[in-house]
């Protein structure tokens, strides 16, 4: 009986060590931790799912009636340097198959560090729904026939992509293959269209450059680190191409001065 007590008693203290350890507490912290995490991340969707429910489909028709989608008028100077904003890293797929990470920089790993295939200006054309193709083509005709002999200069026109039928592997190969088919062929001049896909979800991506209408075109003209220093959207106008072809001549000037 006494060999029972004194075996009862250790197993007692044992467990009591057990549960006061520091591992045990580790263990405890870990797992709030862990959902704590889970926490943010639920508020984080909930944040999200409210702010695409109080912007819908109709509220981009009827902004798009108001003005045409134009959200706003282009800078009608270049954006100073220090005051300009970095465009988010984005990773495209050409119709070819391979990707590549935009804005291509002189800053970074491997190619986009390669300061003399770094471009100077990047016109980058965003697309969100087929609708805004005409809004892109105002800007990117014009500026391709401007700049088409210029090795310094990229245009890119990123359609998004975010059905998730759509980027399932299979599927998104053999849509890959079908619009290598519609695009047109390069042409020889130095600066050539360059029409690229970016699948999968968008939103954080829109909120870095505040986009909310996914019915319009959104232009951004980006210098060779990478940051925004002129913008528009919408169908563009005499004065709006003026300024983004002066904006686009003045980084070019800017590197060699």
């Amino acid at each position: 009986m006494l060999r029972l007590l004194r075996f009862s008693s250790a197993t007692i203290s044992n467990s009591t060590k057990f549960l006061h350890s520091p591992c045990r507490l580790t263990s405890n912290r870990f797992l709030d931790i862990y959902q704590l995490g889970n926490k943010e991340a639920i508020e984080k969707e909930r944040a999200r799912l409210k702010d695409e429910m109080n912007r819908g489909y109709f509220a981009d028709i009827n902004e798009l009636k108001q003005h045409g989608g134009k959200i706003a008028t282009a800078n009608k100077i270049i954006i100073p340097s220090m005051a300009a904003v970095k465009f988010p890293a984005l990773e495209v797929n050409h119709s070819v198959g391979s990707n590549v990470k935009l804005p291509i920089t002189s800053i970074g790993n491997g190619v986009e560090a390669n300061k003399s295939e770094a471009p100077k200006a990047s016109l980058l054309c965003l697309s969100f729904r087929a609708s805004s193709q005409a809004m892109i083509d105002s800007w990117s005709k014009p500026f391709l026939d401007t700049f088409k002999n210029s090795k310094r200069v990229q245009l890119y026109e990123i359609s998004f992509i975010d059905s998730w039928f759509l980027t399932l592997g299979p599927v998104k190969k053999l849509l890959l293959r079908t619009m290598r088919k519609s695009n047109p062929h390069e042409s020889k001049d130095a600066l050539h269209r360059q029409i690229v896909y970016s699948f999968g979800d968008h939103y954080y991506f829109r909120k870095e450059l505040k986009i909310l209408n996914l019915l319009t075109g959104y232009m951004f003209l980006v210098d060779k680190f990478g940051r925004i220093r002129w913008q528009s959207s919408g169908l563009a106008t005499e004065e709006e191409l003026s300024s983004l072809l002066s904006c686009t001549s003045f980084l070019l000037d800017e590197e060699s001065k």
